[in-house]
């Protein structure tokens, strides 16, 4: 593994030593690779994963969505969502899409694990997408 790698497994495993995930209040855990974002609700004292979400999931609406309804869509945004673009917007929706899914199982509370990666940019998105769509943490 590469030095950067491990650096972010330390803070990881630093991290995980203080929170923990119960059926009650899950771990919504955040994984970042270079192209593509996930994040999963964790139940740490059964060691299952609940649910789970990807920009994958997202990009597929997005496909499926016609043209007219995206521009729509656009029309509407605010200051803040306009400087949202690319990786970072998609986090975004990715946030969205994991809290519309944890409501239908009702659950509201969460802990957050941001996975050893600095609250910035793409990790940040994600979880101001999941406080958007209802999640408390």
């Amino acid at each position: 593994m590469l030095e950067k790698q491990v650096k972010r497994k330390r803070r990881h495993k630093r991290l995980r030593a203080k929170i923990s995930g119960t059926k009650e209040r899950p771990r919504l855990c955040v994984f970042r690779s270079n192209k593509h974002i996930y994040a999963q609700l964790i139940d740490d004292k059964e060691g299952k994963t609940l649910l789970a979400a990807s920009d994958l999931e997202v990009k597929s609406k997005i496909k499926k969505k016609k043209g007219a309804k995206l521009l729509n869509e656009r029309k509407q945004k605010t200051k803040k969502e306009e400087n949202r673009t690319g990786k970072v917007a998609i986090a975004y929706e990715v946030g969205r899409l994991i809290a519309e899914k944890a409501l239908k199982k009702k659950i509201e509370k969460v802990v957050f694990d941001r996975g050893g990666y600095k609250y910035h940019g793409r990790v940040k998105a994600l979880a101001e997408g999941a406080r958007e769509g209802g999640l408390i943490f």
